[in-house]
């Protein structure tokens, strides 16, 4: 696996942002964008997950973005959605289409853009992968509601969530909620929901002190961890089909 960082394009900064990208042995066409939670800025919390999900065969993009601009995080999120797609369209190896996930708010504005490709010129993604979301709030890429918004979504794509049981931060009961309706509705969902907290799904642990999740060695947690990334690379896995 290599990993390198480059900058992608936006307003907010004339020399762009910081996005990693986690390149596996031999690439593929499989790719995944994923995103950070609310923390500004914290591309690194994801670095544990996204180097299991590279390991697999699939390259991996890790945008910083901030939820604390007047607009949410909602221009980052769409500059780095466009980087995303451009790096596919350049740089992976053969026909690919791209994954979409996150983590907490990341999460919702992951699942949003699925639900109103009419925000994105009509683009979307080929599977979506939540991880620790709250679907109850507006999502930071849309505005929408996306438990509202998965009434009036059509041409379903698939759909991954994953939830700790025990996470106190954002309570699983609304990604239950939104797998029911996405099956109730004929969408193609899953619903893994392991024994643990808002922090373990990415196999780290929060440090109150640093107030971020970070890194750990300890074998459980990273198995957590190990776990949502096969969550992940399964979903990329669907695109190797196509």
């Amino acid at each position: 696996m290599r990993t390198r960082t480059v900058r992608y394009a936006t307003d907010s900064s004339s020399d762009g942002k910081l996005l990693d990208i986690y390149a596996p042995a031999r690439p593929g066409n499989r790719c995944v964008l994923l995103w950070h939670g609310m923390g500004p800025d914290e591309r690194d919390v994801l670095a544990p997950l996204a180097q299991e999900v590279a390991r697999s065969g699939a390259t991996v993009l890790v945008p910083d973005w901030r939820s604390d601009r007047p607009d949410g995080g909602r221009a980052h999120l769409t500059d780095t959605l466009r980087f995303a797609r451009d790096h596919v369209r350049d740089a992976v190896d053969g026909p690919a289409q791209l994954v979409l996930a996150g983590w907490s708010a990341g999460a919702g504005a992951a699942v949003g853009v699925a639900l109103q490709p009419e925000l994105f010129d009509g683009w979307r993604p080929a599977a979506v992968v939540g991880i620790a979301g709250g679907y109850r709030r507006p999502a930071r890429t849309t505005g929408t509601v996306p438990l509202d918004a998965v009434r009036r979504a059509v041409t379903p794509v698939p759909v991954r969530l994953v939830h700790g049981t025990h996470d106190t931060v954002v309570p699983g009961d609304s990604s239950r909620e939104l797998h029911e309706q996405l099956l109730a509705l004929g969408w193609d969902s899953e619903l893994s929901e392991p024994a643990t907290d808002h922090a373990g799904v990415l196999g780290c642990v929060y440090d109150p002190t640093a107030q971020r999740c970070l890194p750990t060695d300890e074998p459980s947690v990273r198995d957590l961890g190990r776990a949502t990334a096969r969550v992940i690379a399964a979903a990329a896995s669907l695109l190797a089909h196509e």
